[in-house]
């Protein structure tokens, strides 16, 4: 069975506060897209990486990857799903019903290789699927509207979803599909598989495989790459 990788980088990262979208703004002097890609690109295992990105977007072609063979570049949709979509179908002529499909979040640029080749490792035999996690540290606090504490929760059965997240080609296909046929929105590919009634199964990644999403993410993930000088 082939494993391929799909990278939704379509969003235009409002919450950043700036004119260019998150995943180009420069980490260490380097696209931060880029960088995730040449994690994804260093794991051995899978056969080609399709990036969806906005259909305005023309920084792509600045990245110098045109011409690689391991990566596709193709034109995303309204909502992160719709992105995800149009990257199954690219694949659509040479991915089977049960090979393996990693969509990552472009803005994860600290994702370690070895967490990649673990996740990779311990689902090649299961069923469905699953995502790397992480424990919470954090006291969790329930709140209504006026942000106010309604109750302590218990945090030993909590998780935090990280990327990448791995699942069958065929079922993860499915359950897009119908997600966008339902017309709702989802944050990540478990979500779908979840609504489908699977139970994805998460695996331990390092809490370094943070997200990029505000100004102060950005200075973070270049402590972190300064901290392990650039490998994981």
């Amino acid at each position: 069975m082939t494993i391929w990788a799909i990278l939704p980088a379509a969003g235009v990262g409002r919450r950043m506060g700036s004119s260019t979208p998150k995943q180009y703004l420069r980490l260490n002097g380097v696209p931060v897209i880029l960088l995730t890609l040449q994690r994804l690109a260093a794991v051995n295992d899978i056969e080609k990486i399709i990036v969806v990105v906005h259909p305005d977007d023309n920084n792509w072609k600045t990245l110098g990857l045109e011409a690689d063979q391991k990566f596709k570049f193709v034109s995303g949709g309204e909502e992160r799903q719709h992105s995800v979509l149009n990257g199954l179908l690219a694949l659509g002529d040479k991915a089977d019903e049960n090979d393996w499909v990693l969509v990552h979040d472009a803005v994860r640029p600290c994702v370690e290789i070895s967490d990649i080749e673990k996740l990779i490792s311990t689902l090649r035999p299961h069923n469905i699927g699953g995502l790397l996690g992480s424990t919470s540290n954090n006291t969790l606090k329930l709140v209504n509207k006026q942000q106010e504490v309604v109750v302590t929760i218990d945090r030993s059965n909590y998780w935090n979803a990280l990327t990448p997240q791995m699942f069958r080609y065929g079922l993860l296909k499915e359950a897009i599909e119908k997600i966008i046929e339902e017309g709702l929105v989802i944050t990540d590919e478990a979500a779908a598989m979840e609504f489908m009634g699977h139970r994805p199964q998460i695996i331990e990644g390092s809490k370094f495989n943070i997200k990029i999403t505000r100004e102060q993410d950005l200075i973070l993930a270049g402590m972190i790459l300064d901290l392990n000088n650039g490998e994981s």
